[in-house]
């Protein structure tokens, strides 16, 4: 099937090392219970490995996507109607647009293990939001879907 431009799904999973420490955090748990016998450690083993991995799963689940004429991030739902050009951030400028230039006001997803972004100014007047801030793997495809789907 054949997606149209004004179309964009991206998934911004975490990076495996991080379920790699979900399972070193189980670990820990273990050894925190260890004294207590060996039941407790493997419940420790088991529940401390299942709660870090559904925090890593909860986070690293953040979808963004272009879809029936709207942004969706996360769970924002934003028209393209009330948006303005997007900019493509490449890690440099996304580092500065996280950091010393970032507004208090704007609406950001941001994943610290994507290094490049989009921002787009948010033309609609009644809303205080300055621009959305998105963290993304494909943010040329992004902004070209944004520009599809606003004509």
């Amino acid at each position: 099937m054949q997606l149209s431009p004004a179309h964009h799904d991206e998934r911004l999973t975490a990076p495996r090392a991080w379920w790699a420490i979900s399972v070193l955090l189980g670990l820990s748990c273990a050894l925190m219970l260890l004294p207590l016998g060996t039941l407790p450690l493997l419940a420790g083993l088991v529940g401390g490995t299942a709660l870090a991995g559904a925090w890593v799963s909860s986070y690293g689940s953040a979808r963004v996507r272009v879809v029936n004429g709207a942004l969706s991030v996360g769970d924002a739902r934003i028209p393209v109607s009330a948006l303005g050009e997007p900019e493509v951030l490449d890690a440099e400028e996304a580092l500065a647009w996280r950091t010393y230039k970032a507004d208090d006001r704007a609406f950001m997803l941001m994943r610290s293990y994507v290094p490049t972004a989009v921002r787009v100014e948010v033309t609609d007047p009644a809303d205080p939001t300055p621009y959305v801030y998105v963290s993304t793997r494909e943010p040329e495809a992004l902004a070209a879907a944004l520009r599809a789907a606003r004509s």
